[in-house]
């Protein structure tokens, strides 16, 4: 038995938007049917001017793998003193049969892809069918993976997009506008290209309300990315009063999710929470019900869809002789 090793560029060559986005719903499905073992990920902090390193674990019974993603951030001075970038991912798969470890890949990819896909996943399932308008707030790399993935399942006409910082913003209009030809119109203000969205995707690493109740039209979708533990957040907790709201997973979003923010205010109970996207996918709860009512998808984002999308990029490595093997076990 031999471990197939993955580096970035072969990671990138293996794997397209529509394979991730069919992962994701893989993922959700397989989460809401108890398929999946995934526990808590842990964190460890370490002393400035080093960042965070976490490690996320996932096992998906359908497919007998286990997942292991260690990703790190905020190592500010990695470029210079360590030449590697400031921040990495690596995923490993074991095989849950033999627990051998099958392969190592490069994960930095993967978990933008996967993210981005699960607020194409989202919009299929929860906003109008005649949505044409994405509001952006927030015009980084993740921005553009959301925008890429919701482009595959519906015709977005233009983008309204806000950054705080100018020159983020203008490069984004550049880049869209140039890599996928859809119109980006650059806000003056939150408030201006919130009330253009059909659908809205925040991004951002926000520690306070960034959208305000009354700017977000009815029948709006809205995309919460960007709070992914406590101490984040992007909505205003109001916005939640009456909307549909659904989760990817219910521990993780209300312990450190968007959704934490209007638990903590009372704003909404446990109980007002419609369900998991999972739920939705899978037919056992309905998805949008009126053109006028405002639904919400909080992702925090789970190691099953690390799982689902590594793996299909394993698959697709063996099957076009992509990577290196070396032998990492003896008996």
């Amino acid at each position: 038995m031999k471990t197939l090793l993955l580096k970035k560029d072969e990671v990138s060559r293996l794997i397209s938007v529509t394979e991730v986005i069919a992962a994701v719903e893989e993922a959700y499905k397989a989460f809401s049917s108890d398929q999946v073992e995934q526990p808590d990920y842990m964190g460890i902090d370490l002393p400035s001017p080093r960042g965070e390193i976490d490690f996320k674990l996932g096992y998906y019974k359908a497919n007998e793998i286990i997942s292991m993603k260690a990703s790190s951030g905020g190592f500010i001075d990695n470029p210079t003193a360590h030449g590697v970038p400031n921040g990495m991912a690596t995923i490993f798969l074991f095989d849950a049969r033999s627990g051998a470890l099958i392969c190592v890949m490069d994960g930095s990819l993967i978990l933008g892809l996967r993210t981005g896909a699960s607020g194409a996943v989202s919009v299929k399932a929860l906003a109008r069918k005649n949505a044409t308008t994405v509001a952006s707030i927030g015009t980084g790399n993740q921005a553009r993976m959301q925008i890429r993935s919701i482009n595959e399942i519906m015709k977005i006409e233009e983008i309204h997009a806000w950054d705080s910082n100018p020159d983020t913003l203008f490069k984004y209009k550049t880049d869209i506008e140039s890599e996928l030809g859809i119109p980006v119109m650059m806000a003056n203000s939150k408030k201006e290209a919130v009330e253009q969205a059909d659908i809205l995707v925040t991004t951002t690493r926000g520690k306070g309300s960034l959208v305000e109740s009354d700017w977000v039209r009815p029948g709006t979708h809205i995309v919460a990315i960007g709070t992914d533990q406590q101490g984040k957040q992007e909505l205003d907790p109001e916005i939640f009063r009456n909307a549909k709201l659904v989760v990817d997973s219910m521990a993780q979003c209300t312990e450190k999710g968007e959704t934490w923010h209007p638990l903590n205010k009372n704003i909404i109970t446990k109980d007002d929470i419609h369900g998991e996207i999972g739920e939705i996918l899978l037919g056992r709860k309905p998805g949008r019900e009126s053109d006028d009512e405002i639904t919400i998808f909080d992702s925090t984002g789970m190691a099953i869809q690390d799982n689902t999308t590594a793996s299909k990029i394993y698959h697709n490595a063996i099957a076009n002789n992509v990577g290196t093997f070396f032998q990492f076990f003896e008996q």
